[in-house]
C-alpha cells in the first residue's frame, strides 16, 4: 500500500511535464509579419517574400517562397511591395492566409 502511495504521488508530480500545449490563442493567429515581395507565381499559387521573423512560428528572417490558402490573395499585391502577412504550417507547408499591403 505504502508502495502505490508514492507511485501516485510521483505520477501527480511527474504528469505536468507530459501536458500537450494549447492551441494558438486567437491573438497569435492574428499576428502579421512584415516583407516585401520579390515574386509572384500566380499559376502555382505561389509567392516570394523576403520577410522579417514571423514571431507565431518562431522564425528568423529570410527569404522564402510561400503557398497562399486562395490565389485571390495574390490580386492584392505586386513585385516590390511591402506587405503585411499571415502564415501557418498546413498541412506541412508554409502557407499565407493573409496579406495585404503595408500601410
Amino acid at each position: 500500500m505504502k508502495k502505490l502511495i508514492v507511485l501516485m504521488a510521483a505520477l501527480t508530480l511527474t504528469a505536468p511535464l507530459y501536458a500537450q500545449t494549447a492551441a494558438p490563442t486567437s491573438a497569435a493567429a492574428s499576428v502579421l509579419s512584415d516583407g516585401v515581395v520579390r515574386k509572384i507565381d500566380t499559376e502555382n499559387n505561389k509567392i516570394t517574400l523576403k520577410h522579417g521573423p514571423i514571431s507565431n512560428l518562431d522564425m528568423p528572417g529570410m527569404t522564402m517562397v510561400f503557398r497562399v490558402v486562395s490565389p485571390t490573395l495574390l490580386n492584392g499585391v505586386k513585385v516590390g511591395d511591402a506587405v503585411k502577412f499571415h502564415v501557418e504550417k498546413i498541412n506541412g507547408a508554409m502557407t499565407i492566409t493573409a496579406i495585404k499591403p503595408a500601410q
